[in-house]
């Protein structure tokens, strides 16, 4: 097992990530800006190097200052944990090339899976079901007009290199597409520095369900079930939940097949998740939870998931714990062939931004109790007298229950809401609280509307 473990990140997932290095005897060192020296996450870590200013670009981006706080401390590994430089393939090549281990998937895959529009044609190509689509980037906006027009109107204009809900458009006429276009070819240059543009069928009424995959060190990629993520606003999520109540056993046999091509596609190492667009036959959902009618590759997530902890209590597994041991060549902790899942899981994201248009609103935090109780985890970022900054993502805390079914989970995520006492930013448990009591969310069949017709 790896010795030492650098994290290259911040928050909850830099603290949830140490919490099992610490647990497995791994030498856990934190690197962090100057705005987050007194986060828990620094204090927790066997050791701690600042590594620059509150800007992101000189502090959790600035490779060579990471690298040298591995080489002063004596990593010998670094999780890059998600966001900032988690699927930059750069970057897993040169801490690779520095003699340290990547505890990610290997950089030709992160390569692969970057750009949209060559996600696609690999998926493709592996027999894992697309939306109809381009399979070269629209060159200009003739090409554009001309693409949709074969494809079919309403059309998603996506970035392709973009990522998380970024740099997307939707176009109901060629009239819409124009401005659509320029706008998502804009901001792609500005955000990713790539221009190139996807267009790809938009289907009004959608689910998104994403399976979790492992890829372990022998050379075999497994899949541990899946997860809803509808619940979303601005196309990025605010809920997940494990299994998805929209899945019956006929399609989640169809959904983790077509994972696991994918990830076996482009020899995948490590965890990642396989997003897909579920597009329902009907308005409603049969009892056993059919009455889907297709789904379609989205992107495959080249580094482990903000909610990976809804599979982690329904499967029974650690999967920090599973990306060390794959990273030292070691096997899995369970058996692959003995996969099942056990009970219902529910992930709330506890931002710091206001419940009504969700726009973000830090500041100091005077009151942090979080709630307790069978089935409640909390992976929090903050505790009482920290200060959440204007600088990172408005995410302070992740709230997953658990239960035997959907039912008993919802009502513990229910008390655990009411329960958790926050004060000083703003924060969304209003909205969660409206959610949990919503009859669309309560019958499970929902799909990535419910936010807005809530609103």
């Amino acid at each position: 097992m790896i010795e030492s473990l650098l994290v290259a990140n911040r928050g909850e997932i830099a603290r949830r990530i140490i919490r099992t290095a610490k647990r497995l005897g791994i030498r856990a060192i934190a690197v962090h800006s100057e705005a987050d020296a007194g986060l828990p996450f620094v204090t927790e870590a066997d050791e701690a190097v600042c590594v620059g200013p509150a800007n992101p670009a000189q502090s959790y981006r600035n490779v060579e200052a990471i690298l040298a706080a591995a080489k002063s401390t004596g990593a010998q590994a670094i999780h890059p944990g998600y966001g900032f430089l988690s699927e930059n393939a750069d970057f897993a090549r040169t801490v690779e090339a520095s003699g340290l281990i990547w505890v990610g998937p290997r950089a030709d895959a992160i390569t692969a899976m970057g750009d949209k529009i060559n996600a696609r044609n690999l998926m493709a190509a592996a027999g894992v079901p697309v939306a109809p689509g381009t399979t070269d980037p629209a060159a200009d906006l003739d090409a554009a007009v001309a693409a949709a027009a074969e494809i079919g109107y309403p059309v998603m204009v996506k970035a392709a290199a973009g990522g998380g809900g970024m740099g997307m458009g939707v176009a109901t006429d060629e009239t819409a597409l124009r401005t659509e276009y320029d706008k998502v070819r804009s901001f792609a240059e500005r955000m990713f520095g790539d221009g190139s543009v996807l267009i790809e069928r938009y289907f009004p009424r959608v689910r998104h369900v994403e399976v979790q995959i492992l890829g372990l060190a022998d050379g075999r990629v497994v899949a541990l079930g899946e997860r809803e993520c509808s619940v979303q606003r601005r196309n990025q999520k605010l809920v997940e939940e494990s299994p998805s109540p929209a899945v019956s056993p006929e399609l989640r046999e169809r959904f983790l097949a077509a994972a696991v091509r994918a990830g076996e596609a482009v020899g995948y190492r490590n965890a990642g998740t396989v997003e897909c667009l579920l597009v329902p036959r009907q308005r409603g959902f049969e009892e056993d939870g059919s009455g889907s009618e297709e789904f379609f590759f989205l992107e495959m997530n080249t580094r482990l998931q903000v909610e990976h902890p809804v599979t982690e209590l329904v499967y029974g597994v650690d999967l920090v714990e599973e990306q060390l041991r794959v990273a030292a060549g070691l096997a899995p902790t369970f058996d692959p062939d003995a996969l099942a899942p056990r009970g219902h899981a529910i992930e709330l994201r506890i931002n710091a931004e206001d419940p009504k248009r969700f726009l973000p609103g830090p500041g100091a935090i005077k009151t942090w109790v979080e709630p307790t109780g069978e089935g409640v985890r909390v992976d929090s970022g903050y505790i009482e007298g920290n200060t959440v900054t204007p600088f990172y993502d408005s995410l302070m805390a992740k709230l997953i229950v658990s239960g035997a079914t959907r039912a008993e989970a919802i009502e513990r995520a229910k008390a655990a809401v009411a329960a958790f006492e926050l004060a000083g930013p703003k924060n969304n448990l209003p909205f969660f609280a409206e959610l949990l009591e919503n009859e669309e969310f309560l019958s499970g069949d929902y799909d990535t509307g419910i936010v807005s017709r809530m609103r």
